[in-house]
This record gives structure tokens, C-alpha cells and sequence, in this order.
């Protein structure tokens, strides 16, 4: 596979130091945000991982190469670009032999991640079942049973079933680590109600658990979830009917797999009136932080 990686100097140079890195999804980039701020919230991103002492590394595929960390210019390119593809674990051949651009989802930046040596990864939210099609269960959960990264977020997104999702991840064999919580959070709220496997109140008791885990043979991501911070949070019930009128509106629409996703997330937003995309950035921001700080105890 590293044939097909193109590692950034100071990305490579962090790595070999045994220094602090923090692989970044870019779908968020690419199929999460809207211009300006997607790019905005990408320079956040790296910024609060470096304001750890940690380097940033986000991922994504720039004509037909598999990037690890990314310059000013290329994160511009993404953010504005017309026909850039979403790129999951099984869309890469297709992706490089055709020489696209593409923003990787979460099963996409693990794959890299782990093949590139980076054992901290942030995010928003994970991908799991769907609501509407149970059968419709992410990659995401997958490439998280058998990639040995820390993967931070403030749970699945709340437009999914997140007592399958639970569920699944338990199948799974993937320990979910509450970050000073006890309950698995639901993205734009504080809490689902349902409860985590672990609770850590620090960052090197992540860093602990992750080294016994895989030091046990384990194969799987340890998934550190938290909420989102408490001024932002929405309230349950609330969002609860927004989503509930975003599916309808997929449905009537024939909105179907890989755009389900980007359209319930934007639907919603539309429908807070930007009160979701403010909970989304601040979260976003606020979990990139963490992974470095547990990256430090990692390496």
C-alpha cells in the first residue's frame, strides 16, 4: 500500500521522531461542510491539534495519490472542488486508478492511518445503521472491528439507529470509551442514555487501556467518545424531530446511499436554522483537541 502514500515532510518527520500525530478525516471537508467553512473548520482543526504539541495529518486522495497530511493549497482544492469523490476503504483502486480527488470517510482515514503508523485519529461522528434501512450499516463499523487506532468523536451521528449502532459495536468487539461520561452521547446532545463499555477521565487512561487492549492480540479501534460541549448542545427531543422530518424529506426525495448521509446532515442544519452546524463545528474542534492529547501518551 505505501506505494500509493504520499507522506508529508513534517507529517513523516513526526512519525519517525516517535512524536504526536493525529490523522484528520477530509469528508468533512469535502461532503460535511459548506464553503467557506469547510476550510475554515480544517484550519481549526489542525490548529487545535498543534495548540497540543501534536501534528496534524489529515487524509484524503489528490489526483490519484493517497495523501497523509496536506498543505494550505490542497486543503483549498478540496474545499472548493466540483467533482471530488468520497472515498471509503473500498473505493480506493477505483479512486487511484482513475486519478480522482477524494474526501476519505472515517473506514477510508483509518485504513490510511494504520498503514501509514498514526494510532490517534479525530472525527465527528462515526457512521453505523441506519434508521430507515437497518440493513444499511456504514463501513465504518468494519474498518473499526479490525484497525488498531484510538478513533475520538462525540458518538455515532445522531441521524442513525443508535442502539443498533451500540449494539453492533459490542458485536464488534470494539470498546467504547466514555471521555468523562458514562453514556454513549448522541452528537448533538449530551447523552443517548445509553451506557459505554469503560469510562476514562483522562487522556493516558485512554493511551492505558488502548496498549492493554492491543497488547492483548486485540485488533480492534478503541472508539473515545464525548459529548459535545454542554453550551452548544441541543436539546434531545428537539433535534429527535428534526431528524425525524429530514428522513422524511430523503425519502420523498429518493435520497439513497452514499448522499443519505451529507443531504439528513445539511436538511438538518437548514432546519435549526445553523444551530446544528454550530454544535457540529464545536465539537469537531473540541475532539480534535483530545486525540492529541492522547496521541502524546500513545507514542
Amino acid at each position: 500500500m505505501n506505494a500509493y502514500i504520499d507522506i508529508l515532510p513534517e507529517v513523516q518527520n513526526a512519525l519517525t521522531r516517535n512524536k504526536a500525530v493525529v490523522a484528520l478525516e477530509s469528508t468533512v471537508i469535502t461532503h460535511g461542510l459548506p464553503y467557506p467553512d469547510n476550510i475554515q473548520l480544517a484550519n481549526d482543526m489542525e490548529s487545535e491539534v498543534r495548540s497540543e504539541g501534536a501534528t496534524p495529518a489529515t487524509i484524503a486522495v489528490m489526483q490519484g495519490r493517497i495523501r497523509v497530511g496536506l498543505q494550505a493549497a490542497d486543503l483549498e482544492r478540496l474545499a472548493v472542488g466540483h467533482a471530488v469523490r468520497k472515498v471509503s476503504s473500498r473505493d480506493f483502486g477505483a479512486a487511484l486508478a482513475q486519478k480522482a480527488d477524494g474526501g476519505t470517510t472515517v473506514a477510508g482515514t483509518l485504513l490510511i492511518a494504520q498503514a501509514a503508523g498514526i494510532r490517534a485519529f479525530a472525527t465527528g461522528g462515526i457512521g453505523g445503521v441506519h434508521r430507515s434501512a437497518r440493513e444499511d450499516v456504514s463501513a465504518d463499523m468494519t474498518e473499526m472491528s479490525r484497525t488498531p487506532v484510538v478513533v475520538v468523536c462525540a458518538g455515532a451521528k445522531a441521524i442513525l439507529d443508535l442502539p443498533a449502532t451500540v449494539e453492533l459495536l459490542e458485536t464488534l468487539g470494539v470498546p467504547v470509551v466514555g471521555y468523562r461520561t458514562n453514556t454513549f452521547p448522541a452528537f448533538y446532545s449530551l447523552s443517548s442514555g445509553l451506557p459505554v463499555s469503560a469510562r476514562a477521565d483522562e487522556p493516558q487512561e485512554i493511551a492505558a487501556l488502548a496498549a492493554a487492549h492491543w497488547g492483548l492480540g486485540m485488533h480492534s479501534a478503541i472508539l473515545v467518545v464525548q459529548p459535545p460541549p454542554a453550551e452548544v448542545a441541543l436539546e434531545n427531543q428537539e433535534i429527535e424531530q428534526v431528524i425525524a422530518l429530514a428522513l422524511e424529506d430523503a425519502q420523498k426525495r429518493g435520497v439513497r446511499g452514499q448522499a443519505v448521509t451529507p443531504f439528513l446532515l445539511s436538511r438538518v442544519s437548514e432546519l435549526t436554522h445553523g444551530e446544528s452546524m454550530r454544535t457540529n463545528l464545536a465539537l469537531l474542534r473540541q475532539n480534535a483537541r483530545l486525540a492529541a492529547q492522547i496521541a502524546a501518551h500513545l507514542v
